[in-house]
Order: C-alpha cells, then structure tokens, then sequence
C-alpha cells in the first residue's frame, strides 16, 4: 500500500456517492474509515462495497479528521455538531457552494468561534451522472481538482489535514477564499447545468421523428440535464447570487440575439451574428486543454466502424501502432444503418498521415 499523509481514523459523515468514493479511496490506502448515514441501507451498501466500517455509538472514538459529505442544506448544521462531539478532530465538507455553508456555520457556532480553527471547507470538483454509494469508485477523484477554502479562521494544521485528504485520493489541490470559489463555480458549474437543462426542456414535446436526427452536439449539450433535480435546488439555491450575476449577462445577450434575429436581413444583422459566434469561438478556447494546459486547437477526423463488438477497440489499437496519440474521442452512429462513427482528435501536424495510413489499412475516413 502506498503511504499516506493522513492517519487515520477518518469519519465519513454521508455514505453517498462521493462520501462512499472517499472511504473507498482512504481505505486502498489502509486507513481506518468509519461510516455514518441517517439512512440505515445507505450506510450499510457502503460498508458492503469496502468503503469503510460501520459507526458504533459505544466505541469512543477519536478521529483524526471528520469528512462532512452531507447534502447542502444541512451541511452547515452537520458540521457545527462534528465540530462540538469531536474536539480534536479536523472537519472538513465537501459540499459544492462555499460562502453560504460559512455564513450558516458561523451563526450556529454563535461564542463558540474557536471551533471555527478546526474547519476547512473544501470542494471536490468530481462526480458521476449516477448517485449512491452503489455508484462509489475510489478512483473517482485521480488527477480531478479539489478545492480548499479555508476562512479566516482556519488553522495552519487544519488546512494541512485538508490538503492532505486531497493529495491521499491523488486528487489535484487547488486554493480558494469561499467567495472565489462561489464566483467560479457558478460560472463554470452551475451555469452549464441550468443552461443544459433549459435546452433539454424544450425538447418535452418534440416529435419522436424530429429527435432522431439529433446527433453529439445536442447529446453534448443537454448530458449533465440528467442530473438529480433535488440536488441542484438546493445547490442553485445556495449559490444564487453568484449565479445571478451571470444569467443577467446571458439574458443581455440572448436579448441582443433575439432583436437581431428577428430582423436577419437588416444591415449589421449578420455582422452581429457573426460577433456572437465569434465571442463564442473566443471564450472557448479559453478552456484548459489537456492535463490542464493551454488549451489547443487539434484536428479532427471521423473514421467509420461497424457496429459490433471489437471494432472501436481495433481502430484504437492500430493507431496505436501507427504511432499517432489520440487527443480526444466521441462516439455517434447514423440512424437506421449499423455503423458507428468515431470521432477522433490529433495533433494536426498527424492528421494527414494519420488519415492515410488508416485508408492504407481499409478503414473508410470521412474529412
């Protein structure tokens, strides 16, 4: 097993998804992981996975870290009560909004300020379109960010017991004040889910015949629209100011595309549109690249694949022995014609010899 900053024992408060991922992932490392949930099956699915033991109300225990992964709101009154029953302890939550689980956390702790020393708010940006601890992976946040958000309040060994809950799941650190933190998420979160589920709501009473030409840009679009409705109330909700600030930008330009759509021909029409793409166009590549780099502009290619077992796992080892790294894939299929379509991103200075080695080799490549 490999060493680990943390000793241990850890208490997961939340045998949810990202509760049980934690345990998983402290418990590959050999740490003592106890588990607590109101929901008796939850707590006992988690234990069955080997995400930790089950807390005993008689053990005294006396954990090194209390790790909150309670709901949002209740978030705040789940810490203040770990803070109070384990005074030596580190606690730390994980809850995705920041500035408004302090502010509440403040008032609950009321004189009791000095517990605030032993807190850390933290945020593990990593998730699963499943939830439960059914869906747990202990692998669920290699290489993803993890956020500390320490106050004011929060003592130097405090946040070094949070950073290195982080760094035991091998996850990325990051540092944030809590109203960083809000600010960012919103817009790089939150804003994607409201926008993606305002799409696929108009999609309710669309024809079965329309949607069968939906291809990756509208799956693209519309994916994390499946995500837990109660969930994102209370996240939303939460975070509404930050976000607020945002949606009035996009409603000043929605207004703007509307008034020039609805004269397209008129002089400057076009020019607006293109503006509009164009900005677009800007703030997307604006998005880290790969490993969190600059990001780049790579080339694309569609190779076509029968739609039987083996054949996506063939192409991908022949460009392997081609010699060529893939950057990035998507999968679609053509309706009503068993082919699949894989959609291929490379360096461009690949691309060509890329696309005639695969024909060499019998695959049919679309440009």
């Amino acid at each position: 097993m490999n060493p680990t900053h943390l000793v241990g024992p850890v208490l997961v408060l939340g045998s949810g998804l990202l509760g049980a991922s934690i345990g998983m992932g402290l418990r590959a490392h050999g740490l003592d992981v106890v588990l607590s949930d109101p929901s008796p099956s939850a707590q006992a699915v988690a234990v069955d996975i080997g995400a930790g033991r089950a807390f005993d109300p008689a053990e005294n225990l006396s954990p090194e870290l209390v790790v909150v992964a309670a709901p949002p709101d209740v978030t705040a009154a789940v810490v203040a009560g770990a803070l109070k029953t384990y005074p030596s302890a580190v606690v730390v939550d994980i809850a995705s909004v920041k500035g408004a689980v302090l502010a509440e956390l403040r008032q609950l702790v009321g004189a009791e300020r000095e517990l605030l020393h032993r807190y850390v708010g933290t945020h593990p940006m990593a998730g699963r379109e499943k939830s439960g601890p059914v869906a747990a992976r202990g692998e669920l946040f290699n290489s993803m960010p993890w956020v500390l958000c320490p106050s004011e309040a929060s003592a130097k060994h405090a946040v070094k017991v949070a950073h290195s809950l982080a760094i035991d799941l091998d996850a990325v650190v990051f540092r944030f004040s809590p109203d960083e933190h809000d600010a960012a998420v919103a817009l790089v979160s939150h804003l994607p889910q409201v926008m993606a589920s305002l799409v696929a709501s108009r999609l309710q009473e669309t024809p079965a015949h329309a949607l069968s030409l939906a291809g990756n840009g509208l799956r693209d679009v519309t994916r994390i629209a499946a995500s837990d409705p109660a969930l994102w109330v209370q996240i939303l909700g939460a975070n509404a100011p930050k976000l607020l600030e945002i949606m009035q930008g996009v409603r000043a330009d929605l207004d703007r595309l509307i008034a020039t759509l609805s004269a397209p021909t008129a002089p400057g029409a076009r020019l607006d549109l293109a503006q509009l793409m164009a900005e677009g166009n800007a703030g997307q590549t604006r998005i880290p690249g790969k490993h969190g780099g600059p990001a780049q502009q790579y080339s694309w290619l569609t190779v076509l694949v029968d739609d039987k077992p083996g054949q996506i796992a063939k192409l991908l080892t022949e460009i392997g022995h081609i010699g060529v790294n893939v950057e990035d894939l998507r999968l679609d299929h053509s309706s009503g014609v068993q082919v699949g379509m894989v959609e291929l991103s490379v360096m461009p200075s690949k691309r060509v010899g890329l696309v005639e080695e695969l024909t060499e080799r019998g695959w049919k490549v679309i440009l």
